[in-house]
């Protein structure tokens, strides 16, 4: 697990995810664009990231317990920011465009209905398809 600095920026070695500093002087995760952040905040971000990513770690109750800590530095819980972070993988793997934060598991604006609606003056059974 590597990150790498610079005065404006934060990178990984592990994951395309990166921290940017802002024209006012906070920072701005890739896939938490919503917040400004301090530096060390950023870097917390980076390395949740970074420890969310090491699929080793899926059953390791220490790193559970740094991936809770850290987004708790970030003012989220962990389930949110393993949402966040498994939108952004979801939408980078349809090609879709990450920064719009969509996904293809995210419900529909407007469900379509199911079937047409039955005309009031039609007094006739309605039909079952089981098939």
């Amino acid at each position: 697990m590597v990150i790498q600095g610079t005065d404006d920026t934060l990178r990984s070695d592990r994951t395309p995810e990166f921290a940017q500093r802002t024209d006012t002087g906070g920072w701005r995760l890739s896939w938490l664009p919503d917040y400004t952040l301090t530096r060390e905040q950023a870097w917390a971000g980076m390395e949740l990231d970074e420890l969310v990513s090491d699929l080793a770690a899926v059953h390791d109750r220490l790193a559970h317990a740094e991936i809770s800590a850290r987004a708790d530095l970030l003012g989220i819980i962990w389930q949110q920011a393993l949402i966040k972070l498994a939108k952004r993988i979801d939408a980078r793997g349809h090609g879709d465009d990450p920064a719009a934060g969509q996904s293809f598991h995210d419900p529909p604006e407007r469900l379509p209905r199911l079937r047409p609606m039955r005309s009031m003056d039609d007094n006739r059974a309605p039909q079952a398809y089981y098939g």
